[in-house]
């Protein structure tokens, strides 16, 4: 992998981290959803603007079929995330799908795009998937699923966060294929991605009125950044997709578990600390084995 392409995806975990920690504070639903939504496409007008002129028109029902596709992963993706973090904890949920997903994605870039990760990638990828073992819990998480007090919680963690994955690697292999063969800009795919998104979010908001403004007063800030930094760390993957396989970039964006784990666990009071940073550690190898395969 290219360092241009290591450093885009070491900015984009930072960023990616930081809005998710701040998503579970925020303890929205779909209402944050349409709320964020709304305050993207106002923020990035300007440039979603600068970077249609002239080639959104050319567009033909294949570059809006996928810029649709991708609008859909990314809905169910964020609502399906959003429900996760309020029936468990960040340290479950964020890890497992942050895991899940880009594995998958490598696995869906080596049959769809015949990439062909060496000996070094592979091992990369395996400490990966070890990292994000640990840092849902190790060997504990076995226990905890089994303890009557904590059972329900881990689990519906461990479901929410595989579907969640799932729906990663959806939308992670519709987002680089149109980046890397149909050559669509990043940020015309996240942007009009979002605003696709919108008509789907309103008619739940709208049903209830009274908790749309609820939501709008007590939620705002928390959207607002989740507005400014998502499309900033995406924007920053996909531009990393055109310079390296993706079967490289999926697994490597799992560096920003190294910084759920040192901020997300002592800002919500998360416990097992020590060992996902232990698992940040091995997904941290795993990063550097595949920066240099």
């Amino acid at each position: 992998m290219p360092l241009s392409a290591l450093a885009l995806v070491l900015a984009a975990a930072l960023l990616h981290a930081t809005w998710n920690i701040v998503a579970k504070h925020s303890g929205g639903d779909n209402r944050f959803s349409l709320i964020g939504s709304v305050q993207l496409v106002v923020i990035w007008a300007p440039l979603g603007v600068w970077a249609a002129w002239g080639v959104v028109p050319r567009w033909s029902w294949r570059e809006w079929a996928f810029v649709g596709a991708s609008a859909m992963f990314h809905l169910v993706y964020f609502s399906t995330l959003l429900r996760g973090y309020r029936v468990s904890d960040l340290t479950v949920v964020y890890p497992v799908a942050r895991g899940t997903g880009p594995l998958l994605s490598a696995c869906g870039a080596v049959l769809v795009m015949s990439e062909r990760p060496g000996w070094l990638g592979v091992a990369g990828i395996l400490a990966i998937g070890f990292g994000v073992f640990l840092i849902a819990g190790g060997p504990a998480l076995w226990a905890k699923a089994h303890d009557p007090t904590q059972r329900d919680r881990v689990r519906l963690g461990l479901a929410y966060g595989g579907a969640t994955g799932a729906l990663i690697a959806g939308y992670t292999l519709i987002d680089g294929y149109a980046v890397k063969f149909m050559l669509i800009s990043p940020i015309l795919i996240d942007y009009f991605g979002n605003v696709l998104r919108i008509p789907f979010l309103l008619p739940v908001a709208w049903s209830d009125p009274a908790g749309l403004r609820e939501a709008w007063r007590t939620q705002w800030k928390h959207a607002l950044v989740v507005a400014a930094l998502g499309p900033i760390g995406y924007v920053l993957v996909l531009y990393a997709v055109k310079l390296a396989p993706l079967s490289h970039v999926a697994p490597a964006r799992e560096v920003s578990m190294l910084f759920a784990a040192l901020i997300g666990g002592k800002l919500l009071g998360e416990k097992d600390r020590g060992l996902r940073l232990a698992g940040a550690g091995c997904i941290a190898l795993g990063v550097v084995a595949l920066a240099l395969g």
